[in-house]
């Protein structure tokens, strides 16, 4: 009977054994998971906030600390123990609250390049209570405009004006602004990114010419072609009327004399087309100064051309497919990429926005010269296969071109084009000179350009 008593009857002893020993292991498995998402966390902030000086002295103290237990010298335990206490006590200059209003204020996003650009900063405290101050950083390009704000009574607000320089043409971000708190030695570093990112557009200088400045083209209101019509301004001839000619081109006096319908024929006139192709291949320029008066003259162009409200097409080089230049010999040689019939396919010129000043500027912001560009050859053989009814085409390069390049570079344009080729060479003296059926202009300086034009006018 005893042995009986002493029993487990149907193993409830084991099953309950069983049941608390699954419950601790569900424990210990949370409790693994939720230190390991802790440390993860933990890492994860402080790998965003130590800085590379943070990581060293870390890693010394790691070392001080080893070194120094293992061989029993008590110096390198103080000093190990020293670096990372001075680790731990840097992480308080971290903790405060952050809740400002910031706001950066650039009152103009397009200038010349050579003005200065005033940009305002204003942060303000809109909490009930006074928060402390931090540091303050505004990326500006390639710069950092930094602050050092103190702290805020609630309501209140801090201002300050930093200047940007717009020393060359191109896109000079500003901003975001972000805040910084770090501790003084430069361990940990938190920031936080406030105002939006403001692009600035520095336009190149260019030139107010006057309209008959740009003389090359002298057909404002159309020049005649000797292509015949029936309607137009300039009149050629009388000749009989056909089936189909339209009834209030008959001149009836003549038709009155001769007892036959007589109709006026015109010579067909065609509103100039402006070509300006700028080069952007670094082989075409001989340093940076020429580029930018490349860009210059270009923009001076295309301007005039907008304000007289003629036709013009802007465009500049591509960049050429892999192994374009063939050597010095195959300068003007572009290997094309066949399309899928299997022909040769010429890469186009890329056009320039000339729907506004403001967009062609914009978009002569963005160009800068490469390597990898088309030289001029292949940009005139591009743009003329691209641009069609031109009347006057501006080729717009650097001092390196040969002149045996420019005259290949010109028989790409169908006859009756004028072709003007400007030769950009800082400080070298301008002259104008003809070559063949092609204009070549060099100059120095911007402003000759005004007086070369002017020449071409009055000869």
């Amino acid at each position: 009977m005893s042995d009986l008593g002493g029993a487990r009857p149907n193993g409830l002893g084991e099953d309950t054994a069983d049941g608390r020993l699954a419950v601790l292991l569900v424990h210990s498995v949370r409790a693994v998971l939720a230190t390991g998402a802790l440390l993860t966390t933990t890492w994860r902030l402080a790998t965003a906030v130590v800085t590379v000086l943070g990581w060293s002295v870390l890693a010394s103290a790691a070392v001080a600390l080893a070194t120094g237990y293992l061989l029993g010298w008590t110096e390198l335990v103080v000093l190990g123990w020293a670096g990372l206490a001075l680790v731990l006590a840097s992480f308080g200059f971290l903790f405060g609250r952050t809740a400002y209003q910031i706001r950066l204020r650039v009152p103009v996003d397009r200038v010349v390049v050579g003005e200065r650009v005033p940009g305002e900063l204003i942060v303000r405290n809109p909490t009930g209570r006074r928060l402390p101050g931090v540091g303050v950083e505004v990326p500006v390009g390639l710069g950092l405009a930094e602050f050092a704000m103190p702290g805020l009574a609630r309501g209140a607000s801090f201002e300050d004006v930093f200047i940007v320089p717009t020393v060359r043409r191109g896109i000079i971000p500003i901003g975001p602004v972000r805040t910084v708190r770090a501790d003084p030695v430069g361990l940990v570093r938190r920031e936080l990114v406030w105002a939006e990112r403001v692009d600035l557009f520095v336009h190149p200088r260019t030139l107010p010419i006057p309209s008959m400045s740009t003389g090359f083209i002298r057909d404002l209101e159309g020049n005649p072609t000797r292509d015949l019509t029936n309607l137009d301004m300039s009149f050629h001839a009388l000749r009989e009327y056909v089936p189909g000619d339209e009834r209030r081109s008959i001149h009836w006096k003549s038709t009155a004399k001769t007892g036959r319908l007589m109709v006026r024929q015109y010579e067909e006139s065609r509103r100039s087309h402006l070509l300006v192709a700028l080069s952007l291949a670094a082989d075409d320029y001989a340093d940076d100064e020429e580029f930018e008066l490349a860009v210059s003259v270009a923009g001076s162009l295309g301007v005039r051309a907008i304000r007289d409200a003629r036709t013009v097409s802007v465009v500049t080089s591509t960049v050429a497919p892999a192994a374009a230049r063939t050597g010095a010999a195959g300068r003007d040689q572009v290997q094309h990429r066949p399309n899928r019939a299997g022909t040769k396919q010429r890469p186009a010129a890329e056009r320039l926005s000339t729907l506004t000043i403001t967009r062609l500027l914009d978009d002569l912001c963005r160009v800068d010269r490469t390597a990898d560009a088309l030289p001029l050859g292949a940009l005139a053989q591009s743009a003329a296969d691209a641009v069609a009814g031109v009347s006057v085409a501006f080729l717009v390069y650097g001092s390196t071109v040969s002149l045996a390049e420019l005259r290949a570079a010109a028989t790409h344009f169908p006859g009756g084009v004028e072709v003007v080729a400007v030769v950009c060479a800082t400080e070298s003296v301008p002259s104008l000179r003809r070559v063949a059926e092609l204009s070549v202009l060099t100059i120095g300086f911007l402003e000759d350009l005004q007086q070369s034009l002017a020449k071409g006018v009055a000869a």
